[in-house]
């Protein structure tokens, strides 16, 4: 109920954060909805462990303000054994954040991505207007007389985001085209000016294809990890030569394989001060306390220590830290 209750509040917030793009570029709702609730996994996927902690510290202690951990120990129960249930589900949800990390989030994210570069330049004539001038992107401005589909008529074309090769053109009719390397606009029967920085050229043309080339350039800039497949993710990080992009790479293979391991840490060491904490009895009442100070040292650290690591060195002694930390709570947890 947490998790569906988190999950709906931040996808809200998606949702309002991004009603600029829906206003902007005319697009349907239903196309806008589908768009933001690909980013449902990835939300998912931040919050798990949260919840994960926050369900297993309601849940036992109020067991133990309503004395059942006390009547459950007198009966011959260890702390092992009360918290098996917590530490079950937290083994679940390990494995689902896993699942969720590995195969799911890369796959949402590379269609959230590709759906929202369709809205915003796939579907451009739905953006043009009739007799004005519609700015495509900065340098770019388009005008069309008359609009039918991808159609258009009295076509002027200004891309001066090259400030060395200016190109302006001038057409009686004109077509939108989706290609694989991106949005193109064929041209036929007009005029073509090209102003370069020594050179200024001119001419007519029976057919131009101007590609208006709106796909990010910057490799630098449009790297994004999370939409790449684990699989490559892997393979690229052998090959990759940019510092910048090898660790960024390295980040995210630490978020998608170490990051699930949280939900079973944070329910332990919930389970471990909790539980070790009420045969205290003058304590007790700070055990929860307790145990989210810890929640946030424990997520602190690895958050700065899983920012820092550059190399599959460091990747493998965060992960080799988190194993330990984990064996370590469940020795404490078993021992009497």
């Amino acid at each position: 109920m947490l998790l569906l209750i988190l999950t709906g509040l931040a996808w809200m917030m998606q949702i309002m954060s991004m009603t600029k793009f829906l206003i902007t570029y005319g697009i349907k709702f239903s196309s806008f909805v589908y768009m933001t609730s690909l980013m449902i996994p990835f939300i998912v996927s931040i919050i798990l462990p949260f919840v994960t902690f926050i369900s297993v510290i309601f849940i036992y202690n109020k067991m133990i303000s309503e004395n059942e951990v006390t009547v459950m120990m007198a009966s011959g129960l260890s702390p092992w054994q009360i918290a098996k249930p917590a530490i079950k589900m937290a083994a679940l949800l390990t494995i689902l954040h896993l699942i969720l990390n590995i195969w799911f989030v890369p796959y949402s994210q590379a269609k959230f991505y590709s759906t929202q570069w369709n809205l915003r330049y796939g579907l451009a004539h739905l953006k043009l207007q009739e007799s004005s001038f519609t700015k495509m992107a900065n340098g770019l401005v388009v005008y069309v007389d008359k609009v039918s589909g991808h159609d258009l008529n009295q076509v002027m074309l200004s891309d001066s985001r090259d400030k060395n090769n200016e190109i302006l053109i001038f057409a009686e009719v004109g077509k939108l085209i989706s290609t694989d390397h991106g949005l193109s606009i064929v041209t036929q029967n007009g005029s073509l000016q090209i102003a370069g920085s020594d050179n200024f050229t001119t001419g007519t043309f029976d057919t131009f294809d101007m590609d208006l080339n709106l796909k990010e350039k910057d490799s630098d800039s449009s790297f994004r990890v999370r939409r790449i497949s684990t699989a490559t993710l892997m393979q690229d990080v052998f090959n990759q030569k940019n510092t910048r992009q090898h660790k960024l790479t390295i980040i995210e293979l630490c978020t998608r394989f170490i990051n699930p391991f949280m939900n079973l840490i944070l329910a332990i060491v919930c389970t471990l001060i909790l539980l070790k904490t009420s045969l205290l009895r003058r304590r007790a009442s700070f055990s929860p306390a307790m145990a989210v100070l810890s929640m946030a040292i424990i997520m602190a650290s690895y958050m700065s220590f899983s920012n820092m690591i550059s190399s599959l060195t460091g990747f493998v002694c965060v992960f080799a830290g988190v194993i330990a930390l984990l064996l370590f709570c469940v020795y404490l947890l078993r021992k009497k």
